[in-house]
């Protein structure tokens, strides 16, 4: 069929993804100039809690999510019980993957055994098996020990991907050590937490040559520092996530959907992210979607657990409160969400894309969610964009 149909599509990927959506018949009631197709999106921080604690997410409710986000490809962190530190405990994830996920779902392999930070685990047998390796959920706290990981990673030819965080620095805080702790009497994170573990590993990276990957980014210090980094050639990309770009620590409130780690943070960071997408220092956005359950968010901001959902609204949030005002445009969103995660994770984009009303107005509500988390600090936002229909590997994923 003729294609009447909008598009914002990389140049590369145009041909295969047009002409799966012109060949499925089923799709010919969205071939109108009222509809826009979008590449298959793709998150490369995400957690989907299983196995160890499907009581918070399963790989088949993450994965629906995702498809409904117009998401076709992400990454699942390892912070699991059994931890995918061997080939063995991998295969457990790995097996539920298979049976359950309707999406392409890539399992990340620890660095180090329980990610602990003792031991290396065994990178090398799980490396034909893993996206990367990451001990996601906490630093990495000794120097000597991210340098055996580099060295390791970079003889197999992977990325060692990092959560910053000293914890000797973090003395029990649990929101931005900003004016609203001060105000409020909250015990506070200091930005230093993040951004000195980033400025060692960007010295390891260096040293070792070996790719390196910073997970959700919040700070302008840090943004300054992998900016410089990649000015003296180390091979380091990096991410943020949704809310630290369209929120910081003026929005918070005392309920347990606005506790994220890193934390939000001031103005003057925010605006060093904005900054950090738009000339290129920061690669790619993640939601870092973090599913618990309703009882463990209730607990208000220092007792509930750290994390947020945010796959299902990535694309409304950053379409509505960035390129509809301007600050960037769809095709450096698409860059962001789906060129640059695929090409330095090597993530192929074959039949994947999304069909969106880019004109319909929603409001943000937990209970439409296919996730089983429902704790967004969006909720109640009127946002612009809904995703009518995904197309995973050229069959249809999910249908409003």
């Amino acid at each position: 069929m003729d294609i009447k149909a909008k598009y914002c599509i990389p140049t590369e990927y145009q041909k295969t993804i047009l002409d799966s959506f012109s060949k499925n018949d089923s799709l010919k009631e969205f071939n109108n100039d009222k509809y826009t197709i979008l590449p298959g999106f793709c998150d490369v921080h995400v957690h989907f809690r299983e196995p160890g604690f499907s009581y918070k997410e399963t790989i088949k409710s993450g994965a629906m999510a995702a498809a409904r986000g117009g998401y076709t490809a992400v990454c699942t962190m390892p912070n699991l019980n059994p931890v995918p530190d061997s080939v063995e405990s991998l295969k457990i994830q790995q097996d539920i993957i298979d049976r359950d996920a309707c999406i392409n779902v890539l399992p990340y392999g620890a660095i180090t055994v329980g990610e602990k930070g003792e031991e290396l685990s065994d990178m090398e047998n799980m490396k034909d098996n893993v996206v990367a390796f990451s001990d996601d959920g906490r630093g990495l706290q000794r120097y000597e020990m991210m340098e055996r990981a580099m060295d390791e990673a970079k003889r197999l030819n992977k990325i060692v991907v990092a959560h910053c965080e000293v914890n000797e620095l973090l003395k029990g805080g649990y929101i931005h050590d900003g004016e609203y702790a001060k105000a409020h009497n909250h015990k506070g994170i200091c930005s230093a937490s993040e951004y000195e573990q980033i400025a060692r590993d960007c010295e390891i990276a260096k040293k070792t040559g070996a790719k390196y990957h910073v997970c959700h980014i919040s700070t302008k210090e840090s943004v300054e520092i992998i900016r410089q980094a990649k000015k003296d050639g180390v091979d380091v990309t990096c991410e943020t996530a949704p809310h630290y770009l369209i929120l910081d620590d003026s929005n918070l409130k005392e309920e347990g959907k606005w506790k994220m780690n890193p934390p939000l943070r001031s103005k003057e960071d925010k605006k060093a992210l904005i900054q950090g997408i738009k000339d290129g220092t920061i690669d790619c956005i993640a939601t870092d979607h973090a599913p618990h359950s309703q009882e463990e968010k209730a607990k208000g901001l220092e007792k509930s657990p750290f994390g947020i959902v945010g796959i299902e609204t990535a694309f409304q949030e950053l379409y509505t409160n960035l390129v509809l005002t301007g600050v960037i445009s769809l095709e450096k969103l698409i860059n962001l969400l789906v060129v640059n995660p695929r090409k330095r994770f090597s993530i192929p984009l074959g039949e994947d894309f999304s069909i969106w009303d880019l004109n319909k107005k929603v409001v943000i509500d937990p209970k439409d969610f296919l996730s089983m988390g429902k704790a967004t600090p969006f909720e109640g936002d009127e946002v612009v964009g809904e995703n009518e229909i995904t197309v995973y590997n050229g069959k249809i994923v999910y249908k409003k």
